[in-house]
């Protein structure tokens, strides 16, 4: 029977203050026999929330529903936050003791969490591919709730992580026309390997006449790619805004031939699964769907930065910063950002 007196030893990030984090030494009870503790080999940074938690941008309204399953502390600060980490089972039910598993877990040299919530990898998905399995459950969500049609043509505007992973899905369907758009135009390349086209927006706004997408998918985190999105959109359209602004306020042209096209902007967020499956999903159901679409290599494109857990303050701090927009900035040029873990 586990010691569960014993205290174990781990190094935490936590977020202390707007554009601050630091490294603490935190102790924890040992597992109890329906527990696992997990020793951290990767973990994840989702830019896009996570640079708001650690600016301090989470509405009020929200803060309670922007809560992380393993999150410690409140917003705004200080905060433990994140929930994308993959580890190998230390010690917990014969049957998980050296696995490989994912969990929603913080930024933490090890853990201990209950077995059931922990989700074993799939043999064929590397341990170091696994990062992206937030951003891929929340690329499939996306996609359920635009509830693309074969032959659509599709417009993603937006190629971050999760702006990749919903363009790499839509092309997986017959007859789609799939075209990713950025004004980084080092994209391309990537949305190449993803079997998708490429555009820069403002070249797709002047032959606008020339592309009226079916279905408008924005992910690009930007209010100007709302606008842009809309530009897209044929008569009749949908188009899922599937990027999140924090307490930031966005302003949309609402007026002009909004209505006379029949637009429908649609709002997409993980917390909740699309309608469209919620009668016969759940949630370790869509987890272990989005591990399965993980086992294609070609995604290992997608994790193109890597640094040390101790160097994680700084790291948030540069892919944060919202003042540095030159197009060869570390926080431009990052997709997915893996932090990896000391043995």
């Amino acid at each position: 029977m586990t010691d569960t007196a014993k205290t174990l030893e781990a190094r935490a990030f936590w977020t202390t203050a707007p554009g601050q984090g630091e490294i603490q030494e935190i102790s924890f009870d040992a597992p109890a026999r329906d527990e696992v503790l997990v020793k951290t080999l990767f973990s994840g940074i989702s830019k896009g929330t996570e640079s708001l938690v650690f600016r301090g941008e989470v509405p009020a309204s929200e803060q309670q529903r922007m809560r992380a399953p393993w999150q410690s502390g409140d917003f705004p600060f200080p905060v433990k936050y994140g929930y994308i980490n993959v580890g190998v089972v230390e010690q917990g039910p014969a049957e998980l003791e050296g696995r490989h598993v994912f969990c929603l877990f913080p930024h933490q040299t090890r853990f201990v969490v209950p077995a059931t919530s922990v989700t074993v990898l799939p043999d064929e998905v590397p341990a170091a591919r696994a990062v992206l399995t937030a951003n891929i459950e929340t690329a499939l969500n996306v996609l359920w709730d635009a509830q693309p049609a074969i032959g659509d043509r599709i417009a993603v505007v937006g190629a971050g992580v999760v702006g990749c992973l919903v363009a790499w899905l839509a092309a997986g369907i017959r007859g789609t026309e799939v075209t990713l758009m950025d004004t980084n135009s080092e994209r391309q390349t990537i949305a190449s390997a993803l079997g998708c086209g490429f555009k820069n927006p403002a070249s797709a706004r002047v032959a606008q006449d020339h592309f009226e997408a079916d279905l408008v998918i924005h992910a690009s985190g930007h209010p100007a790619g709302l606008t842009t999105a809309l530009a897209l959109a044929g008569f009749e359209a949908r188009i899922v805004e599937a990027s999140w602004y924090g307490s930031r306020e966005v302003t949309l042209p609402l007026g002009a031939e909004f209505h006379s096209r029949r637009l429908r902007l649609i709002s997409s967020q993980v917390g909740h699964i699309a309608d469209s499956q919620r009668a016969r999903w759940d949630y370790p159901r869509r987890l272990a769907l989005a591990l399965s679409l993980l086992t294609d290599s070609t995604l290992d494109v997608l994790i193109n930065a890597e640094s040390d857990f101790e160097a994680l303050p700084h790291t948030l701090r540069t892919l944060s910063d919202r003042n540095d927009n030159s197009t060869d900035a570390p926080s431009r040029a990052t997709l997915c950002h893996r932090i990896h873990y000391s043995t």
